[in-house]
């Protein structure tokens, strides 16, 4: 505890700057994933490339992805620009067959019945599809926010991973203490996130009862 004290200013500037790495790449994954999503549900030829490009990419190590993207990227090998840009295809490979499953799963029924009732192509995504498939993507969402929380410690191997750096310093320095605060810190992190998820999805989605469970069907 003493040690925490000692050094809370250092911990909460990590936090601050491990969130804003987590959060960028949750963003860009959700709005990628179902621009890809529905792309990949409506045209079938783009479905096997686009799915498999994206699985491909999360085989890859992220310690290789930290290397390669600089080449891409045109950027320094240790800029935070590229464990953003890492962490943000790990979150589209993560949540985009879902995005696919959420939208193959809409009820043909209440599409037809909405095209009937006079909705545009546009009207009917934004207010019949999308809000549908509102509950999967948010399940997924919630899973993307918790391993990017995780794996942006990955970061401070190149000195850009937030929190990761008591991780690689502590056992750096031998001090479990260290290392221990860092895992607390990470949990606690991916534990707020994953609250600011839950009562977004709650605001946007009131027709679910229960977030933490089952949505209704």
């Amino acid at each position: 505890m003493s040690w925490l004290l000692d050094n809370f200013t250092l911990v909460t500037e990590l936090a601050l700057q491990h969130a804003r790495l987590s959060a960028v790449p949750i963003v860009v994954g959700l709005l990628a994933s179902i621009s890809l999503g529905w792309l990949a549900h409506r045209v079938r030829a783009a479905r096997l490339i686009v799915l498999t490009s994206f699985s491909l990419i999360f085989t890859v190590p992220s310690l290789a992805l930290f290397v390669l993207l600089p080449l891409v990227l045109n950027t320094r090998v240790l800029d935070e620009r590229n464990v953003i840009a890492a962490m943000s295809l790990y979150a589209i490979a993560t949540m985009l067959r879902g995005a696919v499953d959420g939208f193959d799963h809409l009820s043909p029924g209440v599409t037809r019945s909405a095209t009937a009732l006079g909705y545009s192509p546009t009207g009917l995504f934004w207010k019949v599809q999308l809000p549908l498939a509102g509950p999967v993507l948010l399940a997924n969402l919630r899973v993307v926010s918790a391993s990017t929380v995780s794996l942006v410690s990955v970061g401070a191997l190149i000195g850009k991973g937030g929190l990761g750096y008591l991780f690689t310093n502590g056992f750096q320095r031998n001090h479990p203490t260290e290392i221990v605060v860092g895992i607390v810190a990470v949990l606690l992190l991916a534990l707020s996130f994953d609250v600011v998820l839950v009562l977004v999805g709650r605001a946007a989605l009131p027709w679910i009862r229960n977030l933490g469970g089952t949505s209704p069907t």
